[in-house]
C-alpha cells in the first residue's frame, strides 16, 4: 500500500471539509436575504456559470427543481447567442464564479440588469466585479484549494455546492415542502412509488381475482388457487361477503388432516378473518400489513365497512412495482 497516496487523499478531504465548515460563520443576513428573494420568486431560478462553476450550477439547479423550486441552467456563452430567450422578467438569476471576474458571466450582466432580474452572486472574491454587481452577494471564499498546485478548482467547487444545497434546503423548509411533494416530483423513483402508488393500481380484480364459496368442494378450490397463480383464494358466503381465505399453507395442513380432502368444502379448510386493505390505500401500507402479519396477500375492499371484496393484492405485485 502506498502510504503517500493515503495521506494525500486524507489531506484533500480535510481541506474540503474545512472549506465547508468555514462557510458556517458566513450564514448571515445576506444568506437570509437570498432565501427571501428566492422564496418570493414568481418565475424560475436561473443558474449561470462557466467551467467547473457551470457544472456546479447545473447540480444546484437540479437540487432546486427537485425540492419544489423551478430552476434551470443557462450557459452564459450560449445565453449571448440566443438562450437568453428562456429568461423571463419574473426569474431570479444566480451567478457563480469563484474569481468573480469570469468574462462570459460579466458579459451577460447588462442583459440581466436590462431585464431587471434580481441577481444573487456566489463568489470567492467579495471585491470582484460580479460580487459588486449582485443585489445579494454570498461569500464562498476558501483558504486554499485541495489541488497542491492551487490550480484545479477543488475546495472552492465543494464550498459552492454546499452553499447551493444550504439555499435549496432552507428554501424547501420555508415553503413547507414535504416528502409527499418530493414524491410527486420523483414519480419514477423508489420514494415516489412508496408514497404515490395505490393498491387499486396493483390489485387483481374481475376474472383474475381468485374466489370460491363456502360450499365449494376442495378439488375445485385447488383448481382455483392453481389457475389464478397467486397461491391463495378468498372464500365468500352466499351473499358474496368475504368470510375466509385458503392459502398454500392451509392446503398443506389440510392434506395432513383430511384423508378425503378433495371431498371436503372450502369452509372446512379456510382460515377466518383474512386481512384486507381499502383500494385507495397506499401500496406501502399494504407492505406494512403483510410484514406485520407475515402474509403475502391482502384482500381489497372499496372502503372500510364493506364486506364484498373487489380484488386481491400480492407481495409479488408490490415487488414488481418496486414498492418493496
Amino acid at each position: 500500500m502506498d502510504i503517500n497516496v493515503i495521506e494525500e487523499a486524507k489531506r484533500v478531504l480535510r481541506i474540503e471539509a474545512q472549506s465547508i465548515l468555514d462557510l458556517v460563520e458566513r450564514i448571515d443576513d445576506h444568506f437570509l436575504q437570498a432565501v427571501e428573494v428566492l422564496y418570493h420568486c414568481k418565475g424560475r431560478v436561473v443558474l449561470m456559470g462557466m467551467g467547473k462553476s457551470g457544472l456546479v450550477g447545473r447540480k444546484i439547479a437540479s437540487t432546486f427543481a427537485s425540492t419544489g423550486t423551478p430552476a434551470f441552467f443557462i450557459h452564459p456563452a450560449e445565453g449571448l447567442n440566443g438562450d437568453f430567450g428562456m429568461l423571463a422578467k419574473e426569474d431570479v438569476v444566480v451567478g457563480i464564479s469563484n474569481s468573480g471576474e469570469t468574462r462570459e458571466l460579466l458579459d451577460v450582466l447588462p442583459l440581466i440588469k436590462r431585464y431587471g432580474n434580481p441577481l444573487i452572486t456566489l463568489t470567492g472574491n467579495r471585491r470582484s466585479t460580479l460580487a459588486r454587481a449582485g443585489d445579494i452577494s454570498l461569500d464562498i471564499e476558501v483558504k486554499e484549494e485541495a489541488c497542491p498546485l492551487g490550480l484545479a478548482p477543488t475546495a472552492s467547487t465543494t464550498a459552492t455546492l454546499a452553499i447551493g444545497d444550504a439555499l435549496a434546503v432552507a428554501l424547501m423548509m420555508k415553503k413547507g415542502f414535504k416528502k409527499e411533494d418530493f414524491a410527486l416530483l420523483h414519480p419514477g423513483g423508489a420514494l415516489g412509488k412508496r408514497l404515490l402508488m395505490r393498491v387499486e393500481g396493483l390489485m387483481h380484480s374481475g376474472e383474475a381475482f381468485p374466489k370460491v364459496f363456502e360450499k365449494t368442494l376442495m378439488k375445485e378450490v385447488i383448481f382455483e388457487i392453481t389457475s389464478k397463480r397467486l397461491g391463495v383464494t378468498g372464500v365468500c358466503n352466499e351473499e358474496g361477503h368475504l368470510v375466509g381465505v385458503i392459502t398454500d399453507g392451509d392446503l398443506r395442513r389440510a392434506i395432513e388432516k383430511y384423508a378425503d380432502l378433495l371431498h371436503r368444502t372450502a369452509s372446512e379448510v379456510m382460515t377466518r378473518n383474512p386481512k384486507w386493505i381499502e383500494k385507495d390505500g397506499l401500496a406501502a401500507k399494504a407492505v406494512q400489513i403483510m410484514e406485520e402479519y407475515s402474509i403475502t396477500s391482502l384482500f381489497v375492499f372499496n372502503k372500510a365497512g364493506d364486506r364484498v371484496p373487489v380484488g386481491i393484492i400480492h407481495l409479488h405485485d408490490l415487488l414488481k412495482a418496486g414498492v418493496v
